[in-house]
């Protein structure tokens, strides 16, 4: 049985009275003269629910259960895949450059890629881009041509040069006139048109950048045999090729007059060294140009150009015409039976070269001065 507590009309008294089941009252009457008060005698009423604190711990306990539940597992379950790939280790005399190698097929799909892209939406012409032939007036110019005296009078025997026009001597054509024949190492090239492609990289800065010194200089001294009457061109290259440009004129062949000499010699003077090697853009630079020589210079054994490379380069130099002679720089006593320089100047009808780099001077070269290579320093 518990007691139920009413409010009188006096605040100094309060009346107790027990309800029974049958709710009679059978209590008496306290009086608070103790000088309590009759509000506190009534128990506290509840400010909050408890549906309400209920309902919010169950709303705290599910939300805390599904943020448990949405965490990533970790362990067995299924990791996503990683791109993983083969770095070449290049062990320079300093330090160790690692690069990384793309494959042949994915290069293949990039190209391909670029090629659909560029069909699809119109493009700048390139910088070296000749340009079109003037067909018209080269047929005014073969009309307006008398026939030539000379010759059988059979189709592709006529003598179009010397004096053939006239008495119907002389054999020589002016490309033989113009012809030369260039040294590098020891390799001789003999043509009009030549395109030096020699490589940058870090590497050639090895052995107190003796290699760099006697390239740079054994390359000067090639271009000063030249003349007027022949062309050339220089690409030094390490991950891009970098061409010589004369200001204000799209890349091409040069002419080999004093002036330009000149200019190319500032040039080859001003490389340095730096970056990782990238040799096909570089010969395929030259390979546009359709020189009738290649002198190709590296210290790069690795990377090495893949057999799909070496083909297309032979399509490319048989369509020009052009011959690609090799030198390799190395630091062993004598080449590798495998190099794949050996290879490219073998399918190119061209020579190939190998330099020991311990055997060439420690002293900075001069472009005027021989360079010194002992007997052995040029190895077949």
């Amino acid at each position: 049985m518990l007691p139920i507590f009413r409010r009188t009309a006096s605040r100094s008294q309060a009346t107790a009275v027990p309800v029974g089941p049958s709710g009679a009252a059978t209590a008496s009457v306290t009086h608070a003269a103790s000088g309590g008060s009759l509000d506190e005698m009534v128990p506290p009423r509840r400010t909050v629910p408890a549906l309400l604190m209920s309902l919010c711990l169950h709303v705290a306990l599910l939300t805390t259960i599904g943020l448990i539940g949405s965490r990533t597992t970790r362990g067995t379950g299924q990791l996503e895949d990683r791109p993983i790939g083969i770095a070449l280790v290049h062990r320079l005399p300093n330090r160790d450059r690692y690069e990384e190698v793309r494959p042949t097929q994915d290069r293949a799909a990039t190209e391909t890629e670029s090629a659909q892209s560029n069909s699809a939406s119109p493009a700048a012409p390139p910088q070296d881009l000749s340009p079109p032939l003037d067909l018209e007036g080269v047929l005014k110019s073969m009309q307006a041509t008398p026939t030539p005296t000379s010759g059988t009078g059979l189709a592709g025997d006529s003598q179009l040069d010397g004096n053939a026009f006239e008495s119907g001597l002389g054999r020589s054509n002016s490309k033989g006139d113009s012809e030369t024949t260039a040294m590098l190492f020891g390799v001789s090239g003999s043509g009009s048109s030549f395109v030096y492609v020699f490589d940058r990289s870090d590497s050639m800065n090895g052995f107190d950048g003796r290699p760099l010194r006697a390239a740079k200089a054994e390359l000067i001294r090639s271009l000063k045999t030249l003349t007027d009457r022949q062309q050339f061109q220089i690409v030094f290259y390490n991950d891009q090729p970098k061409p010589f440009t004369l200001a204000g004129l799209p890349l091409s062949m040069v002419s080999g007059d004093p002036s330009h000499l000149q200019l190319a010699e500032g040039y080859v003077r001003s490389i340095r060294a730096f970056g990782g090697t990238e040799h096909e853009s570089a010969l395929k630079m030259a390979l546009r140009m359709g020189p009738d020589v290649i002198f190709f210079l590296t210290d790069a054994r690795i990377p090495r150009l893949s057999e799909v490379e070496m083909r297309e380069i032979k399509s490319r130099a048989d369509s020009v015409g052009a011959t690609i002679h090799c030198i390799e720089f190395g630091s062993e006593p004598a080449a590798s039976a495998d190099s794949f320089l050996r290879e490219l100047a073998e399918q190119n009808q061209g020579q190939y070269r190998y330099v020991n780099v311990h055997n060439l001077n420690a002293v900075p070269f001069k472009a005027d001065e021989p360079l010194n290579l002992p007997n052995d320093a040029n190895q077949p």
